[in-house]
């Protein structure tokens, strides 16, 4: 096939509308050029379920209907979400520039943390960019960890609640730094109220949920729908589920984009093309591309297409307070105190951040033995008022036998856990803090927000799949994001990263799409 036989030819075709494809699409818009982002899903509906936990949670109302397999042969639902946005669409909006030590190599527990190709310099300018384009607020100078930077944030912190100031102070008296948490949102307080104008309401369904009041800065309200009011030259097509990736005789040039629309079959091409589809479904599109001159699937001379996954070592855990916690919007403090190591530990430990209120329904859902036992006499509300809620997260290393792969026509996902010490240890650590900061010593699991398949289903920080490097026999792509094997092909989600440190990775997908924008806009 050549391009002449598709039914449409546009300057460049993107694939997923994430926070890599959307952010890519938003910047190319902006030259004038023929874009067409392809989404496999469509618009998340807003409606009142978007704000009920039950919904959302327990019965996991917009998580993708898809059955996968684990390695031993178990069924689960992978946590991904098939809308205009993405995942983004129901991410936590925590916007952490990697660590500049992360690009290098780390020597953990279980082995090294793989150095990235180019260092953080050549991030930084970008960091900057997202940070502006998807409404960080923050503060520079509280992160001990945090690193260099040519500006501050555009906007101010997010307020802390009381009892979460409450726990800012108790942790500063003890000798630690907290710091408020870059968080992704179109907010305007005052006095840690929002302005009646204020498209962010500070309500307690923000984490882990869709935002009904378009408050959320995700990929769809920053990226998409901007650019497509303001850019005609921009089209999207929504449920256009693209099944393959065609190329020409060669071998070395994307020629065409199958799609399957509303149930019908069309072609379309690109001059240029970038997959971010999420680094699971990328590299499951590579692996569905294979051809005769790509046997084991497309750009996959080296064998690393879906290998190398990474997702975190994560934990969402659950602490009882002394005194009632009647905060909304929790999601305002973070610790990396033992983020590089502790005064008894010579390897990096991890973050520590606090996560969405709690609400009667998810601890009902979550599971009661470990709640009953210790407050045997409470209703699922009182230990929701008291509720204060933590997420953990600790680095998972590289690992090839840790892969998506085809297995037929199932989808099958490998996870082995590793470097999990680390992460026993920081847990350890926040348990020791609850007694200076009011709550029982006791941590319970939130399974629920991670999905109710963990670790295997926890997808929410995926990466690592279509490694970036500068060698094509160990790296799928060149330092580019441009496949090795072939001329016109990109990739710009988090499956690039060669390691993944220990932070949230969304503002390094935007980061580095557009740090590949201008690449591209330098070749069109």
């Amino acid at each position: 096939m050549s391009a002449a036989n598709c039914d449409a030819h546009y300057d460049v075709v993107i694939i997923g509308s994430g926070p890599g494809g959307g952010t890519m699409a938003w910047r190319l818009a902006q030259t004038g050029k023929r874009v067409l982002l392809l989404e496999r899903g469509g618009y998340l509906p807003r409606e009142p379920a978007n704000w009920n936990s039950q919904i959302v949670f327990n019965e996991a109302r917009y998580q993708a209907k898809e059955t996968w397999y684990g390695a031993d042969g178990k069924t689960f639902r992978p946590g991904l979400h098939y809308y205009v946005g993405g995942n983004s669409k129901v991410y936590g909006s925590v916007l952490f520039r990697l660590r500049e030590q992360d690009f290098g190599e780390i020597r953990h527990a279980d082995g090294l943390s793989p150095a990235w190709p180019v260092g953080y310099d050549a991030f930084e300018p970008y960091y900057q960019q997202a940070e502006t384009l998807y409404h960080v607020h923050g503060l520079r100078g509280e992160d001990p960890t945090e690193p260099w930077s040519s500006g501050p944030y555009a906007y101010p912190p997010i307020k802390h609640e009381p009892r979460i100031q409450e726990l800012f102070d108790g942790l500063i008296r003890t000798g630690h730094k907290p710091f408020h948490l870059p968080v992704g949102v179109l907010l305007d307080e005052v006095e840690g109220k929002p302005t009646p104008t204020s498209p962010c309401i500070k309500c307690e369904a923000f984490d882990g949920y869709p935002c009904a009041t378009n408050g959320k800065a995700d990929a769809q309200v920053i990226c998409v729908d901007p650019a497509l009011a303001a850019h005609p030259n921009l089209t999207l097509w929504i449920g256009a589920y693209v099944d393959r990736l065609i190329t020409d005789p060669s071998g070395k040039t994307v020629v065409a984009v199958g799609v399957t629309r509303d149930g019908e079959r069309t072609t379309v091409s690109g001059d240029l093309v970038v997959v971010a589809c999420g680094a699971l479904s990328s590299a499951l599109l590579m692996l569905r591309s294979a051809n005769d001159l790509h046997p084991k699937g497309l750009a996959n001379g080296s064998d690393q297409v879906g290998r190398n996954y990474m997702r975190h070592n994560n934990s969402t855990v659950l602490a009882i307070s002394r005194t009632p916690n009647p905060t909304r919007f929790q999601k305002t403090l973070g610790l990396n105190d033992f983020y590089f190591g502790s005064d008894d530990w010579d390897y990096p430990l991890g973050h520590i951040q606090m996560v969405g209120k709690s609400d009667g329904a998810q601890i009902r859902g979550e599971g009661l033995p470990g709640f009953l036992q210790w407050f045997p006499d409470q209703p699922f509300d009182w230990l929701a008022h008291h509720s204060v809620d933590f997420w953990l997260t600790s680095e998972d290393l590289p690992r090839p036998e840790n892969r998506i792969r085809y297995d037929g026509d199932r989808v099958v996902l490998d996870v082995h856990e590793n470097n999990l010490e680390g992460h026993r240890r920081l847990r350890a650590k926040l348990q020791k803090l609850t007694s200076a900061l009011d709550l029982h010593p006791h941590l319970f699991d939130r399974s629920l927000y991670l999905g109710k398949d963990i670790p295997i289903g926890g997808t929410a920080h995926q990466a690592g799949t279509l490694r970036f490097g500068t060698d094509p026999k160990t790296s799928v792509l060149d330092v580019d994001c441009k496949a090795h094997e072939l001329d016109n092909l990109y990739v710009t989600d988090a499956s690039f990263f060669p390691s993944v440190g220990a932070v949230n990775p969304t503002l390094t997908i935007i980061a580095n799409a557009l740090r590949v924008a201008d690449r591209i806009i330098a070749r069109l």
